[in-house]
């Protein structure tokens, strides 16, 4: 930014390693004592003191970056919007308590404790009231507003990554390091958040529905194999198995000695975990 005081101004946020661009005008729609309006008030060196910045001077907010978009979309319309069979209003509810705007918590509805493995949830006090109103069987009543048995803490977690090895110039440096683009997650949704907590990057995710699903779109937010491997022991988690390709094979590509040597050690690692 280069006037702050201009409300057109775009601002851009990096609200858990996922990148937004908005205006200042729309940051100032939220309660003046939340967070966000905070940021349009103050000046760079105090933002840099109360949020802090990523590598390339954005603004970090330390949330769920995923779920930050519906924050952003109330501020903008200045009203609700979800998609349909959207059913993670809990974990949103709690954004946006975190953002101090509570006319969006409101409009997210009660707390709802119980959900089922299709991510809906019963309503005891609607079943309940449909029992008094209605001549309908009590015992069927009762038995559907019963929460569902709890899902399983077993299960299986994939790790995948691609790597190679970073050279010196020229290919010449006596020592190699590794070299790894991004550490892939896949597995149960609900086991992959408790296991890899803030550390987990859900942003390539297409579904953002019920927990209790698959999905093999998850990747870390670093590239550090022991990290993951000691959070996953940490949950109880022990490795049942592994398998690496490689490749071998020379780029027939001009170019780099460096980036032909990188080539040649492309290989791609899986290693599967388990906890009983």
């Amino acid at each position: 930014m280069t006037t702050e005081d201009n409300y057109l101004d775009v601002i851009e946020l990096n609200v858990g390693g996922v990148t937004y661009a908005t205006t200042i005008s729309t940051l100032q729609q939220a309660e003046p004592d939340s967070p966000l309006a905070t940021i349009t008030s103050i000046n760079s060196s105090e933002t840099r003191t109360i949020f802090g910045r990523d590598n390339k001077n954005r603004i970090f907010i330390d949330r769920d970056g995923v779920l930050f978009r519906y924050v952003l979309d109330y501020l903008r319309n200045k009203k609700l919007s979800l998609p349909e069979n959207f059913s993670e209003r809990d974990r949103l509810r709690l954004e946006a308590d975190y953002y101090r705007l509570p006319n969006m918590s409101r409009a997210l509805g009660p707390y709802r404790p119980y959900a089922n493995a299709n991510g809906k949830y019963f309503n005891e006090n609607s079943v309940h009231t449909t029992a008094t109103t209605n001549s309908i069987d009590l015992n069927s009543s009762f038995s559907s507003s019963r929460p569902p048995p709890p899902r399983s803490n077993s299960g299986y977690i994939v790790i995948g990554y691609r790597g190679t090895f970073a050279f010196g110039r020229d290919g010449l440096a006596d020592v190699k390091f590794r070299k790894i683009s991004r550490i892939l997650v896949c597995g149960r949704v609900h086991l992959c958040r408790e296991v890899f907590g803030e550390t987990l990057n859900e942003s390539r995710d297409p579904d953002h529905g019920q927990t209790d699903r698959y999905t093999s779109r998850f990747f870390l937010k670093h590239t550090f194999l022991e990290q993951a491997f000691d959070l996953l022991s940490e949950a109880s988690f022990f490795m049942v198995g592994c398998a690496a390709s490689g490749c071998s094979s020379s780029t027939s590509e001009i170019g780099k000695q460096t980036d032909n040597e990188e080539n040649r050690w492309l290989h791609y690692n899986e290693f599967v975990f388990y906890r009983s």
